[in-house]
């Protein structure tokens, strides 16, 4: 039985680390590629629905119905344009130029002297479901703050004042949704870097012929497994930390959390990313291959299934099930309150918990197909 060896592991990790200075593809999927990620999901990708483009259709010329329109016009979810009849924007919604068309009739001023609330018209592009929903309801909301405004009542004999909602959204108030996308593209930094790269390790021992020689030598299979983690653990925690600093420094990502325990999710989050990759690279063997299966496996679930871009309460059930299996879904969800929130224990810690889980069960599948007789 082969004995642990500090010496014999600082040598291994050393000739890992060589490896990857002698590397150019490491340093650009661990630091360029990541940058590139993180400035196209602040600035190019836009969750926003801030300024959707709509047009007004004012047919009647009286007072309440200029006021409405001008509430309109005053929105900040709204670029409107005016107009007197459909016909004059119909074409322009056609040509995806506006995303509805809000209609104020011709007897809008009667009803409001009637003290009813008059109907609109909306009419709204359904070819995009999410932004002709938006557009509805902030139609609709905005008609019912001006109509509370006006002291208009749906029922003209009830009585009592008008009830005025206002909304609070707590962590993001005005609603940004790089807020969520930086953190969210962290999860994707460090799935591509502790996957990714670490899914290339052993089948590249493979290739090149070294894994021989390597078996020759008296160390243990701990030895070997860790010698090729540490370096990536510690290149995944730098691009992330790299990562981290432009969020908050560059894109004004509020950070309400401590450190500890942002070191404490992205260290969680690397076993599994870590175990699986080692897991694929010793059973594929071949770099182009481990590179496909570590991309099929691990940063298109964690783009798709984690919650990142789509809620995963939105999903069907079936899809809802397969998430449970992903890492990043519970990594997202400690980064964004991290971030957003603080230092919430009672989530961050049972996702810590689970992701530990995760990566125990990648590491003794590593274990077992890399292991090797060495007696």
């Amino acid at each position: 039985m082969i004995r642990f060896d500090l010496r014999r592991l600082a040598a291994l990790v050393r000739k890992e680390t060589w490896q990857i200075l002698r590397d150019p593809s490491t340093f650009l999927i661990a630091f360029v590629l990541p940058m590139i990620l993180l400035f196209l999901f602040g600035y190019a990708v836009s969750l926003d629905t801030a300024k959707t483009r709509v047009g007004v259709v004012l047919e009647d010329s009286s007072a309440p119905a200029l006021r409405l329109a001008q509430a309109y016009q005053s929105s900040r979810w709204f670029e409107v344009t005016m107009a007197r009849t459909v016909a004059e924007v119909r074409d322009r919604m056609t040509d995806g130029q506006l995303r509805a068309i809000i209609v104020i009739p011709q007897d809008f001023g009667e009803g409001v002297k009637r003290g009813k609330v008059p109907p609109i018209q909306i009419i709204a592009d359904g070819s995009q479901p999410n932004t002709a929903n938006f557009a509805a309801a902030y139609g609709e909301g905005i008609r019912a703050n001006w109509a509370a405004s006006e002291g208009l009542q749906k029922n003209p004999g009830a009585a009592g004042a008008p009830v005025i909602v206002s909304a609070r959204y707590w962590y993001n108030p005005e609603l940004k949704s790089r807020y969520f996308l930086v953190p969210g593209s962290i999860a994707n930094v460090m799935t591509m870097v502790g996957t990714l790269l670490t899914a290339l390790v052993i089948a590249r021992e493979w290739e090149r012929g070294t894994m021989e020689a390597i078996m020759a030598t008296p160390i243990s299979m701990v030895e070997f497994i860790a010698s090729k983690v540490i370096p990536y653990f510690l290149l995944a925690q730098c691009s992330m930390a790299l990562c981290a600093v432009i969020g908050i420094w560059v894109f004004g990502v509020p950070f309400r959390g401590s450190i500890f325990a942002l070191l404490a999710i992205s260290s969680a989050f690397l076993m599994p990313a870590l175990g699986l990759g080692l897991f694929i690279s010793a059973a594929t063997k071949n770099q182009f291959v481990a590179s496909q299966a570590a991309l099929l496996s691990a940063f298109l679930p964690t783009f798709l299934l984690s919650g990142f871009i789509y809620e995963i309460g939105s999903m069907p059930w079936p899809i809802q099930a397969l998430t449970y299996i992903v890492p990043a879904r519970y990594l997202i969800p400690s980064l964004e309150t991290v971030f957003l929130v603080g230092d919430q224990w009672g989530l961050i810690l049972p996702n810590i918990g689970i992701m530990l889980l995760f990566g125990m069960v990648f590491f003794t599948l590593s274990f077992r197909v890399t292991r090797r007789s060495l007696d």
